[in-house]
């Protein structure tokens, strides 16, 4: 048995899991999240509870089972507290700035770079250079965060780009003249 996945996931107050044909949807005061189940891996709802169970002991249905485990405590923490990332720009004539489900991102290109921001996500900018993306969903925030840095990650030398906030970034030197 699995060690992560015999443990069950607590369902706090004020949220409500339920499980049937092969999907575990759990809703909460953030809003509602739905996963599918793999085959061999269902889902038991108890009150306050959920347990993870499996059909057999092969290898698939072992490595699949303290996932599933964990992606449910993702979504029951999603829906209660939600997930945030936040992402500095730095750099000169480096910004940001969101327009209704657009983000334009001007970062020393001839053009600004847009991306659409996907549904089920919020990014909020502060004075053009700090980006918050929030949502309920945590692979979609960090999917999107990632894609964001991805424009323009932040560089070695000059340290300029789009980094995480606390993200340290190893300077190198530069060339040296002989």
């Amino acid at each position: 048995m699995s060690r992560i996945g015999k443990q069950p996931v607590v369902i706090p107050a004020g949220v409500t899991a339920i499980a049937s044909g092969g999907q575990v949807t759990v809703t909460g005061p953030l809003g509602q999240l739905v996963r599918a189940l793999p085959e061999g891996i269902t889902a038991s709802v108890e009150p306050g509870r959920v347990l993870v169970l499996r059909a057999d002991d092969s290898r698939a249905q072992k490595s699949r089972h303290g996932l599933i485990r964990t992606l449910l405590v993702n979504m029951v923490q999603g829906v209660t507290k939600g997930y945030r990332k936040e992402l500095v720009i730095e750099g000169t004539g480096f910004k940001a700035a969101v327009q209704g489900s657009k983000l334009q991102l001007w970062l020393g290109f001839a053009a600004p770079k847009d991306f659409t921001i996907p549904a089920g996500v919020k990014v909020t900018e502060k004075q053009g250079v700090q980006l918050t993306i929030d949502g309920v969903d945590k692979a979609l925030v960090g999917d999107t965060t990632a894609r964001i840095r991805g424009f323009f990650p932040a560089e070695p030398y000059k340290g300029k780009g789009i980094k995480y906030v606390g993200e340290q970034i190893r300077r190198k030197q530069g060339k040296t003249v002989a």
